[in-house]
């Protein structure tokens, strides 16, 4: 029997809702299910967990006076890693902004929704299918996770890969792939 090594994950990238039932809750994350096109509410509970320990951080450091010295270093690193992400501009540079981030507006920065503004997809449902199918590049880097969070800087390095199909200079898919060897071979025998 094989032996579990000593290197395991046990930091939980999710929490469960406390109410379980809240219908007001469950309604609004079957809306966001829909919106994002995620695959299960886990991916909600998440972005949310994410966003809450964001927000502590800053709540953590605005309790500081304003001249400390970690506050300073450790605020600017924060507020630098939003605008990074795009989750705030360059105008909101300030910690009062952090807390009123939304589950959505980190939503709104995952590859899956991306590739769909940038009319890759026709839907979120086409989009999260190129990016696990391996269609989609950000930059250099072949990405297969929906959930990867695009930075400003790489909003517009987003496209398909060398290797698709639905690239311009991608190698032919199966179906046109077959159908030019059937023309191929096709035109000499065509006696029924």
């Amino acid at each position: 029997m094989p032996k579990i090594g000593q290197h395991r994950n046990y930091g939980s990238t999710y929490t469960t809702p406390r109410r379980p039932f809240e219908k007001e809750r469950l309604d609004q994350e079957l809306k966001l299910c829909g919106e994002y096109g995620l695959r299960c509410k886990r991916e909600i509970w998440r972005a949310q967990l994410l966003l809450a320990k964001v927000r502590k951080a800053a709540r953590k450091l605005l309790t500081l006076d304003a001249k400390d010295p970690r506050r300073i270093f450790e605020g600017d690193a924060l507020l630098r890693r939003m605008v990074r992400y795009g989750l705030l501009g360059e105008e909101e540079k300030r910690l009062d902004f952090v807390l009123q981030l939304t589950t959505s507006k980190l939503l709104e920065r995952r590859l899956q929704t991306q590739v769909f503004k940038n009319q890759h997809a026709k839907s979120v449902h086409q989009a999260r299918v190129f990016i696990r199918h391996r269609h989609i590049r950000v930059g250099r880097q072949l990405v297969n996770v929906p959930s990867f969070t695009v930075r400003v800087e790489s909003e517009s390095h987003i496209d398909f890969a060398l290797t698709s199909p639905y690239n311009s200079t991608g190698r032919p898919g199966r179906v046109a792939r077959k159908n030019a060897g059937n023309k191929k071979g096709g035109d000499d025998g065509e006696s029924d």
